[in-house]
């Protein structure tokens, strides 16, 4: 019986890609369950089911291409997140959601904080 491991660093590289285009709310949700995946009390199975769901959310492999159909192409992804998120959400510790916050105020500072020419993140945020 083969033993396949995951790529998580292939992955975390993916979602900081991802993450800049997405914006500070569409990111949050990612990176906790980015931080269950990682959790040594998150069983096999759904760390699994975690990887997969934040793979098909980042990768851009499509089985309703956004860009064919703008709405319904993203339906298929927020409907994967959404759900993952419901059932994972027993493994989500406060630790977690303050190690999320602070990486997001990292990636997303308060546009007060930021001058207007030094902007690096998207301007409006895909919800």
């Amino acid at each position: 019986m083969a033993i396949f491991n995951l790529d998580y660093n292939a992955l975390w590289e993916s979602i900081c890609n991802w993450s800049r285009k997405a914006g500070r709310a569409a990111t949050r949700p990612v990176l906790l369950m980015w931080y269950v995946m990682r959790s040594k009390d998150t069983s096999r199975k759904d760390r699994w089911a975690i990887f997969g769901s934040l793979a098909y959310l980042i990768l851009p492999i499509d089985i309703l291409d956004s860009k064919r159909l703008p709405i319904i192409g993203w339906l298929d992804e927020i409907a994967s997140l959404a759900v993952l998120v419901q059932k994972m959400s027993k493994y989500i510790t406060p630790e977690m959601e303050v190690k999320a916050d602070e990486l997001l105020d990292k990636w997303f500072p308060s546009p007060s904080l930021i001058r207007p020419a030094s902007r690096e993140y998207a301007e409006y945020e895909i919800i």
